[in-house]
């Protein structure tokens, strides 16, 4: 997804070009070199890739702008959950390095989400940058109802990703992160421009690893999500260039269905 003359996000790409744009590929390696190495693999296959913990410490912002310059967008993934003022700050770096969609923790309360919100609109304005998406993590797609009354959560999952939702709805984020299986219930509570961003997907038959709430591609985008996050169907594939287009094949036949049921 390009960015306009005004500086916003554009979405005037051809259809099939949108749909790959909704597909995120995690580079979950351990160094800047193997990043490299897979986005010259995947070549115009994949636009748009997460960049986690793992990487990040490993390569800095140096890694963010590597992807950049290879002419892709960048998910920043380090899930910021600090004292309000901490949260607003990073997040105005993470604008100013100019990645597209970066993430904080929603269980972070209403007071850090919105002042995150508030910084990156304000630094936006006043430095003529575009606006990164902002998006909360609800409840890890790692995580059961078992582990969350381990952390002393009486909820079950889908009422407490809900209730964190629509928290950062109120907070002025632009979506949350959320597994496949509480996309519905969150389309329901936060309407359907809320951005919802889903890891946790899994094409048909491949190995869930530590994921908890999965889903395949086609089904999340058929369920409502606007964006998915892949990493180890990919990065593992013996061709990860023809894994990440049998992963958007099946994204088109979820959003057929979708189309069909709207």
């Amino acid at each position: 997804m390009a960015r306009s003359p005004s500086g916003s996000w554009s979405s005037s790409a051809p259809a099939d070009a949108r749909l790959r744009d909704r597909l995120i590929v995690g580079l979950d390696v351990d160094s800047t070199r193997a990043a490299a190495r897979l986005i010259r693999r995947l070549g115009e296959v994949v636009r748009y890739y997460k960049v986690g913990k793992q990487l990040f410490v490993h390569g800095g912002p140096d890694v963010v702008r590597m992807v950049q310059a290879a002419g892709a967008d960048v998910f920043l993934d380090l899930k910021f959950h600090d004292i309000p003022n901490t949260v607003a700050a990073a997040g105005v770096e993470a604008a100013r390095l100019g990645v597209r969609l970066f993430n904080v923790h929603a269980s972070g309360g209403l007071a850090m989400m919105e002042a995150t919100a508030a910084a990156v609109a304000r630094v936006c304005r006043a430095e003529g940058l575009p606006r990164p998406q902002i998006i909360a993590v609800t409840v890890l797609t790692s995580l059961a109802d078992r582990d969350l009354r381990q952390v002393g959560i009486a909820s079950r999952v889908e009422a407490q990703v809900v209730r964190l939702a629509r928290l950062a709805q109120r907070a002025g984020l632009d979506g949350v992160v959320a597994s496949p299986r509480e996309i519905a219930a969150v389309r329901r509570a936060c309407g359907p421009k809320f951005l919802i961003v889903t890891p946790g997907v899994r094409p048909a038959g491949a190995d869930v690893n530590d994921q908890k709430r999965v889903m395949t591609p086609g089904d999340a985008i058929a369920a409502g999500a606007d964006h998915i996050v892949v990493s180890r169907p990919v990065l593992e594939a013996s061709d990860p260039a023809q894994a990440a287009n049998d992963i958007v094949t099946d994204m088109a036949g979820g959003a057929i269905r979708r189309r069909r049921r709207t």
